[in-house]
Order: C-alpha cells, then structure tokens, then sequence
C-alpha cells in the first residue's frame, strides 16, 4: 500500500491548537475559525458573485451551517437526506433546503408534504417517474397534502471513445436535453409536484484533485479530461436549462463544487454553486491548482504506547472516508511534521501506529494532529466541534452526532 503525501506546516499551529486545548482530553475534534473564515471568503471571490448553496455533509454542525450561511456569498442549504433536511427546516436553519440525492423514505416524503412550512423550504430530488410516482403515493397518505417542490439531477459524465472511456459520478439516468424535458413534462402534469430547478455536480471536475504530487502523467490525463468535460457539460447543461425552461420556470440551476467553483460559476446557465468541502479543506482537496485552502478541521490523538525508535502508537484513528478502499481514504497525521502511517496497518479502529523522525520526541500523552481525508464525514466521529480562535477556544458546538441526529 502505497500512502500519500500531505504537506506539512511548521510548528507554530501545533504550539497554537496545543495551547487552545490543553483543558480538555483528546481524542477530541476543532474546527480553526480563521482558517474556516479565510477559506469561506476565498469560495466566494472564486464564485464571483453567484450565491453558493453549502453542502450541509461536508459540515454536519448546524451551529457552524448557521454561522457559514450569515457570513455572506452563501445562500440555502445542500442536505444529504430529506429527514435531514425537515429537521433542518424545523430548526429554521434556512428557508431554502435542496436535498441532493433521491429519497424512498416514505414517512419522511409524507411528513414533507403534511407540513406547510417544510414544503416551503424543502426541495427534494428525482431523476426518473418512479420518483414522482413514489412522492404522490407517500403524500396521498396524509390529510389535505400541498404539492411538494422537486429538482431534477442531471448525469454530467464525461463519455469518450464510443462510451468505451467514462468519467464521473454515477448518478442520473438523465442526460440529454430530450431526457429532462420528458422528465420535466411529466412533473409538470401532476398537480401535486412543483418543479423547482435542476442540478448537475460534476464530480470528475468538482471532487477530482488536478495537482496530485509526483504523478505527473496522471495530473496531465486528469487536466486534459478535466478540460474536454468542462467543455461538454457547458454546452449540454445551457442545453438542458433551456429545454427545461420551455416547460416550466426554474427558480434554480445548480452545479459545481469546491473543486469547480469558478469554472461552474463561468457559465451564464448556472445559478449557483453547490459547495462545502471547501470550508474545512479536507487533505485530498489540497491537490488543486486553481485554489489552495487552509486545513480547518483536525482532530487530535494521543501517544498511549511507545514501541520503540522512532515509533509511537495513538489511540484510534480509524475515520476513514467514503469512496474506493484505498489509502487516499486514510485520514493523516499532520501535526507535529514528520510523522506518517504504517503501511502495513494504516489506520486503526483502536490505535494507529505512526513512523518517523518526530516520534523520538513525544512522549506517552502528547498529542497528534490528523486531517481527514474528506469533510464532514469526521463529525460521525465526534460529539463536539471546539472552536479555535487563536490559541483558545472561543465556543464548542454539538455535530449532528452530538445533536442525536445520524441521517444515513
């Protein structure tokens, strides 16, 4: 197993999230608020103007959704789940929640249609009949239902050599011009739907790292497949917006992500962003070229065992992200520098040896400082967020977790 390279800062940060905590006992979780704030303000220059609608997954602590969402350039909620996204609706953490993936939980799409105010706020997706008809039959159960607000997902694969080279997340049957207008048509027709927008994340551009160290030959395939997407999906998604349009209004057309955010804005047909990862800058988004986060989330270990010269040995460790079981799913050691995964026993459910130099200088108690390899996912980790500014910690804050919320 081959494990990645992570850039390291110098000690300063380590001195500065040592100190912040040095009250409470690891493991324990903390977002940096400076840098959350600097990497916020840097979305939104590269957006230019166009309201980012924030990714709630990537976050999972409505305390920093609501603070991320007052700071300006960021507008309505990306959820994950539609129980997700009553219970945010509910806590009137926003009034505009598009859920991002299809639902089939029937209780949830029946509440949504019983309650007034959810359907206000709420917007839930569908890329094929099944989905309307599944919505109908669910609001059916409920007395006096309203009609309930839909968006369709888009499928912005990048496909070449006769279908023979495919790029992209799996997602929507939906992907011609001709698809989403049938779809759309079909929405339109049933009084119980309101077709609200459209969505096309386009994950081999958003969420694939175009910089990645020393892999020069795969950086330029991932450049040059990156650059023939982007091209196709402009001209396919202002296609579909139209053909879209010609049936219904649209109070949206959303695309992007973190990775993405300037060239997705660039397009006259998109309305606005879907992004989060950004905020917490996640070690796999740390391979760009057109933008350079700070490292806003970490969690901290401690040294329990010293098994010899330059190994020491935390507790835990194994927050490994979702995605291909590979090593770039491992979360990384990034405080003190110069210290790095066994090869031959990764991350760990309950302890992680760690190999290098700076191992010699910790003792049993000091702490280790990992970054996740993606966002939000470290917060099914962790009951709390302590909030670093500075060298305290201004707030702590419950996860979704710490809320007694897991939306699977």
């Amino acid at each position: 197993m081959t494990l990645p390279d992570v850039t390291r800062p110098g000690q300063p940060d380590l001195q500065r999230f040592n100190a912040a905590t040095a009250h409470l006992e690891p493991p324990l979780a903390v977002v940096d608020l400076p840098a959350l704030r600097a990497n916020a303000a840097d979305m939104t220059r590269r957006a230019a103007g166009k309201p980012i609608r924030l990714a709630s997954k990537s976050v999972r602590c409505r305390g920093l959704i609501e603070q991320v969402l007052a700071s300006g350039g960021f507008r309505g909620i990306m959820a994950y789940t539609l129980p997700e996204a009553l219970w945010l609706a509910a806590h009137d953490t926003s009034p505009d929640i598009l859920v991002a993936y299809p639902t089939a939980d029937r209780a949830a799409i029946a509440r949504l249609a019983a309650d007034p105010v959810a359907r206000a706020a709420v917007t839930v997706m569908i890329d094929c009949p099944d989905h309307l008809d599944m919505i109908e039959k669910a609001a059916a159960t409920v007395p006096a239902p309203g009609p309930v607000r839909v968006c369709i997902d888009i499928d912005t694969c990048y496909v070449a050599l006769g279908g023979r080279m495919r790029a992209g997340a799996r997602r929507s049957p939906v992907r011609t011009p001709a698809d989403a207008a049938a779809l759309a048509r079909n929405a339109a027709a049933r009084p119980g739907i309101r077709l609200a927008g459209i969505m096309a994340y386009e994950a081999q551009i958003a969420g694939v790292g175009d910089n990645p160290p020393r892999r020069p030959y795969y950086a330029a395939a991932v450049r040059y497949m990156q650059k023939k997407s982007g091209a196709e999906l402009a001209a396919r998604r202002a296609a579909i917006a139209a053909a879209v349009r010609a049936v219904a209004p649209l109070d949206f057309v959303n695309g992007g992500g973190t990775g993405s955010i300037e060239k997705t804005a660039a397009e006259d047909a998109v309305t606005e962003i879907g992004a989060g990862s950004g905020l917490y800058q996640p070690w796999l988004f740390d391979s760009y070229r057109g933008f350079s986060g700070q490292p806003a989330a970490l969690f901290a270990l401690p040294v329990v065992r010293r098994p010899g010269p330059g190994v020491v040995t935390v507790l835990g460790g194994g927050y490994l992200a979702s995605g291909p079981a590979q090593a770039s799913r491992l979360p990384q050691p990034y405080l003190p520098a110069g210290l790095r995964l066994d090869a031959q026993e990764g991350a760990g459910e309950v302890q992680t040896p760690l190999l290098g130099p700076a191992a010699d200088g910790l003792a049993i108690g000091d702490r280790v400082w990992f970054r996740h390899a993606k966002a939000g996912e470290l917060c099914e980790r962790f009951t709390d967020l302590h909030l670093i500014e500075g060298r305290s910690v201004a707030a702590t804050v419950p996860t979704y977790r710490g809320e007694g919320q897991a939306f699977a």
